[in-house]
C-alpha cells in the first residue's frame, strides 16, 4: 500500500545517523508517497521498467524510479503528456517518478550531440532530426511529464577526462541552474534538484558546491562521476560533496548501483541512488545475491532446487528454483522478468540495509595513503 499523499514538495526527516560514519537514515516526503532513505531507485528510461509491469515493480518495495527527460521528450512527446495528465496516469504508477535532465546523453550520444552555451543538439535518434534541448526546453518536458523531482539540465563530460572542458562544464551548469530555476513553473507540486559538477577536480568541486548552495533548490545531486574512474577518486568526491552539502535537504548520487558503492557511499552521506545494474544483470541470466552474482548459466545450477536467495520474499524465490530457472536464462523471455523481479527487489531493500542502526553489521571508514579503505564485520 503506498504511504499517505504529501500536499507539500518535499520534506526530508532525518531519523537516525551513525556515530561513525556519515550514514543517516531520512523519510523523504514527495507529492504521491513518502521514500525511505537510503533507497535505490530502479531506471525506467521510457516510462517503463523493462520485463515488468508497474504493479511487478510496487510490489517490489520500490518507491521511486525513474524516467529519462530525453527520450520521453523525443517519444511520445511532451503534448501528449499534458493532454493525458503526465507520467503517472499514462504508465499506471501511483508512486514517486524522478526524471533525469537529458544531460547524460551528452556523454551516452556524444557522437550525436554539440554543446553551446544555449543547449545541447542531438541528432534524434527516432527521427533523425536535430533536437536542441535547453534548460528552458528540459523544464517544460519535466513540466509536462510531472515528475515529483525534476533535475537540472547540467553540462555532462566524462569522469575519466580532464583539463579545460571539465571546468568549462562546471561553469555552465551552474549558469543552467539559473536558468532552470526561472523556467520551472510547478514548484508546489514538482522538486527541482540543482546537480554538482567538477569531474575528479576537487577544486572545481567545491566551488561548484558553493555556488550551488547558494540556491534554494530542494535537493542536490552529485554528478559526473562512476563513469569508469578509479574507485578512490570517484568516493573522494562523494565525500567531498556530502561534507559541503546541507544536512536537511536529501543528497543523489547519480548513476551508482553496485553493491559495494551503496554501501561505501550511503557510510559517506548519500540518501538517493540509480542504476540500469539490475535490470541489466538480469537480461544477461545473473541474479544478485548477498555473497555477489549468480550466474545461472552455468552448469553448477542444472540440479540446484534451492530458490535464488533462501531469505528474499519475491515471487521468484517463492516460486522458482534455481535449476528451473537454468533451463530458461537467455532462452525464454519470462526468465529475463523472473530475474528482474528478484534483482530489483534485492536491491531495494539491500540499499535499505546499509544503514547501520537498521542492517546490524559496523563499517569502518579510515584512510591510509590518502585512500578509502573500508572494513565490513557482519
Amino acid at each position: 500500500m503506498s504511504a499517505p499523499v504529501n500536499h507539500s514538495a518535499l520534506t526530508l526527516k532525518v531519523l537516525a545517523e551513525c556515530s561513525v560514519t556519515k550514514a543517516r537514515a531520512c523519510q523523504l516526503s514527495l507529492p504521491h508517497s513518502v521514500v525511505d532513505t537510503p533507497v535505490f531507485m530502479p531506471v525506467g528510461t521510457q516510462g517503463s521498467l523493462k520485463g515488468i509491469t508497474p504493479e511487478q515493480l510496487e510490489n517490489s518495495g520500490c518507491q521511486i524510479m525513474l524516467g529519462n527527460t530525453y527520450h520521453l521528450g523525443s517519444n511520445p512527446g511532451a503534448e501528449l503528456f499534458d493532454k493525458v495528465g503526465g507520467l503517472h496516469k499514462f504508465m499506471g504508477w501511483k508512486r514517486n517518478l524522478l526524471t533525469d535532465s537529458g544531460g547524460f546523453q551528452m556523454v551516452s550520444l556524444v557522437a550525436l550531440s554539440e554543446v553551446t552555451e544555449e543547449g545541447v543538439r542531438f541528432s534524434n535518434p527516432y527521427d533523425a532530426k536535430d533536437m536542441l534541448l535547453t534548460p528552458e526546453k528540459s523544464i517544460e518536458i519535466q513540466n509536462s511529464i510531472g515528475a515529483d523531482i525534476i533535475m537540472q539540465l547540467d553540462d555532462v563530460v566524462s569522469s575519466t577526462i580532464s583539463g579545460p572542458r571539465v571546468e568549462e562544464a562546471m561553469g555552465r551548469s551552474i549558469r543552467w541552474l539559473d536558468r532552470c530555476i526561472e523556467a520551472h513553473k510547478k514548484t508546489k507540486t514538482q522538486n527541482l534538484f540543482a546537480i554538482i559538477q567538477g569531474g575528479l577536480d576537487s577544486r572545481l568541486r567545491t566551488i561548484c558546491l558553493n555556488e550551488m548552495s547558494k540556491r534554494n533548490v530542494p535537493g542536490f545531486a552529485i554528478g559526473g562521476l562512476s563513469g569508469g574512474e578509479d574507485k578512490n577518486d570517484f568516493w573522494k568526491m562523494v565525500t567531498l560533496s556530502t561534507d559541503f552539502l546541507p544536512k536537511h535537504k536529501p543528497r543523489y548520487l547519480m548513476g551508482v548501483g553496485f553493491p559495494v558503492d551503496l554501501v561505501v557511499c550511503s557510510a559517506l552521506g548519500c540518501d538517493m541512488f540509480d542504476c540500469v545494474y539490475p535490470t541489466r544483470t538480469a537480461r544477461f541470466g545473473t541474479a544478485l545475491i548477498p555473497t555477489g552474482k549468480l550466474d545461472l548459466k552455468k552448469k553448477g545450477c542444472a540440479e540446484d532446487f534451492r530458490p535464488i536467495d533462501e531469505n528474499c520474499s519475491c515471487s521468484t524465490c517463492r516460486q522458482f528454483t534455481r535449476a528451473y530457472l537454468h533451463t530458461i536464462v537467455t532462452k525464454e523471455t519470462v526468465a529475463s522478468i523472473l530475474l528482474t523481479i528478484h534483482n530489483i527487489q534485492y536491491q531495494v531493500f539491500f540499499c535499505r540495509l546499509t544503514v547501520i542502526d537498521t542492517c546490524g553489521f559496523y563499517l569502518f571508514l579510515g584512510t591510509r595513503g590518502g585512500n578509502i579503505n573500508i572494513i565490513i564485520i557482519i
